[in-house]
């Protein structure tokens, strides 16, 4: 079975920082273009960051450029969004999915595995 799951979601004060991680089970990620997702209270989903399969090209909103960064482990077959200078309006619930093509894309359409979520609050 086809898996994702998502954690490191905490309760964080702003400028704070936050590494989430995105472990697949059933699958290799290293085939697959990840995407990080995030949707808060009342807003519709927003693409925070993305890594391609092929060359691991990655691509990032620009409400967090410069503040997070995705990267890949493939030993522990694991993706992680390091999140740094985190600002309030960064709550959310954070996805990941994983789309079997190469190329990644902020866009959530076609990925085709959903993690549940982990949730990240930043509140002093």
């Amino acid at each position: 079975q086809l898996q994702l799951v998502e954690s490191g979601g905490d309760l964080v004060q702003p400028g704070g920082s936050l590494r989430l991680s995105c472990a697949a089970s059933g699958f290799t990620l290293d085939y697959f273009a990840i995407g990080w997702f995030r949707q808060a209270p009342g807003k519709e989903r927003e693409g925070v960051s993305c890594i391609s399969s092929v060359g691991g090209r990655t691509n990032y909103a620009d409400s967090v450029k410069g503040r997070f960064t995705i990267s890949r482990d493939s030993a522990k077959n694991t993706v992680y969004l390091q999140m740094n200078s985190l600002k309030p309006e960064d709550t959310a619930v954070y996805y990941c999915a994983a789309r079997n093509t190469g190329i990644g894309t902020l866009d959530a359409a076609p990925y085709h595995y959903w993690g549940q979520g982990t949730q990240v609050t930043v509140s002093s």
